[in-house]
């Protein structure tokens, strides 16, 4: 039988898998909510005789209606993410707060049946550099200026209280191929933290699957991540990458990194979801295979030339090193020990 499965945030990195991945089934209605950029309407021109695509903002109560009528699912992966949703609070607030309640809000109307597949983030548990095992029943506590993660706290509330049947994934780091954005972020993190990452072709076949297992997680807050064959030190995640595009060793000053204060660790109750949705396929090694494939040998040689002016740029975006050299006391408080 088919079912009428509502999409968010498909132009992102899991949403476009999960968009694909439904595709590839062919076997439901599906409907993706976007909003009416050129980018868009140009990504979603090749599929309008085979979905139902509304354009509007998560934010007009009006435009969410008219896509949550008549739905079975809805997979909500749209969201405001970092670095924007720290610089541009208000709107983060809107879109990944505002706006999830808003599709709740239209939901409950239009669609009380539906199963609401909600993904969050591994941010919320902020810090965990002295605890990297993290299970679901840990403290919420979000990192000094994490605003993003603040957002998805509310925004979990949102779902866990509403009159709909639910489930939540809280997502971990999600590293693709290309999805490789420069950004002050890169060293927001310490070299030493601990990672699980998870594809996002993982991440978006444990989305998908979820839909034929409401039973088992209705009314539940999962841990989403790639298992111990996806576990991987920072240093060495980035150490790698940097080979890969040719940028060569990681030759940056004392204090270029945060040494506190930011997240990630170890999903130790991972293996809760899989079990059910039996979704992980790849490994870290299959993450660094598929990013070789994207960079170009050429690309690589060109940017082996250039990798001392690259870094040199790269430098300029290190909070905590300018924090440092300018005895910025408050930010020498949130990034060093």
């Amino acid at each position: 039988m088919k079912k009428n499965i509502l999409l968010t945030g498909v132009s992102g990195t899991v949403g476009a898998q999960v968009f694909k991945q439904l595709l590839d089934q062919g076997n439901n209605n599906i409907t993706v909510f976007s909003r009416a950029s050129k980018t868009n309407k140009k990504l979603f021109r090749p599929y309008k005789n085979k979905i139902n695509i509304v354009y509007g903002d998560l934010t007009r109560k009006d435009e969410v209606i008219a896509a949550c009528k008549n739905q079975d699912i809805i997979i909500h992966n749209a969201a405001i993410i970092p670095p924007l949703a720290d610089e541009k609070v208000e709107l983060a607030n809107d879109v990944n707060v505002n706006g999830t309640q808003n599709l709740v809000n239209a939901l409950e109307e239009f669609s009380p049946h539906v199963f609401f597949i909600y993904s969050s983030s591994i941010a919320i548990y902020g810090d965990r550099l002295q605890n990297p095992d993290i299970r679901i029943s840990d403290p919420l506590a979000p990192s000094t200026g994490d605003e993003y993660a603040k957002t998805k706290i509310k925004a979990e509330g949102i779902v866990k209280n509403s009159n709909l049947d639910w489930t939540i994934f809280r997502l971990p780091a999600v590293m693709g191929s290309n999805n490789h954005k420069i950004s002050k972020l890169m060293f927001h993190m310490p070299l030493d933290t601990p990672i699980e990452i998870a594809t996002p072709e993982d991440t978006g076949r444990a989305l998908v699957k979820a839909c034929n297992h409401k039973d088992e997680l209705n009314k539940k807050i999962f841990n989403l991540g790639g298992g111990e064959n996806c576990r991987i030190t920072y240093k060495k995640l980035l150490s790698e990458s940097f080979m890969i595009f040719g940028l060569g060793k990681l030759t940056f000053p004392e204090k270029a990194f945060a040494e506190k204060n930011f997240h990630c660790g170890y999903y130790a109750d991972g293996i809760n979801l899989e079990n059910i949705l039996h979704f992980r396929q790849d490994t870290i090694d299959d993450y660094f295979e598929r990013l070789k494939q994207h960079i170009s040998p050429l690309k690589r040689a060109l940017t082996s030339i250039v990798k001392i002016p690259v870094k040199k740029i790269l430098l300029k975006h290190s909070e905590p090193l300018k924090a440092f050299r300018e005895n910025d006391v408050e930010l020498i408080e949130r990034f060093f020990n």
